[in-house]
């Protein structure tokens, strides 16, 4: 069976310039991994027994970012499920999407994170080294772009 895990892609916007877009004011938050690679994620994690995908969403996201769902506003309607091996068996990771609800709300990071940042969608898929990442994060910001 494929190892499980859910997280939350949290977005803020700040006030764009008037001469620019709406969508040119989001920016996403990553996380680097203290262990590993380093890689930069979205905050996410393992579903613990009788915890269904979205609280281990919420759950995953206060543990590693320090935000609590009452921070942050779920946007209906998206929902992305990622399929990819590690270490050669196969792992699922399900996305919701959410904005922080105060822009400048402090983000306080676990053990399992060294770095955070707040990245427009550009830097954001170049530390995003993953081409599903990548594709995901792009996916989201039509998504939201759509929305306005």
């Amino acid at each position: 069976m494929a190892a499980r895990a859910c997280g939350l892609i949290v977005y803020r916007r700040l006030q764009p310039a008037a001469s620019s877009r709406p969508a040119d004011g989001i920016e996403y938050l990553l996380l680097q991994t203290s262990y590993g690679t380093h890689h930069w994620t979205p905050p996410k994690g393992h579903v613990d027994p009788g915890e269904d995908d979205l609280q281990t969403a919420f759950r995953e996201t206060q543990e590693e970012a320090g935000l609590q769902a009452s921070q942050l506003t779920l946007v209906e309607g998206y929902k992305k499920e990622l399929h990819y091996p590690v270490h050669g068996k196969p792992k699922t990771v399900v996305y919701w999407l959410a904005e922080v609800k105060d822009c400048n709300t402090e983000i306080k990071l676990s053990d399992e994170h060294q770095a955070f940042r707040w990245l427009k969608l550009e830097d954001a898929c170049k530390f995003a080294e993953y081409e599903d990442m990548q594709a995901t994060l792009k996916d989201v910001h039509q998504f939201l772009c759509s929305k306005e």
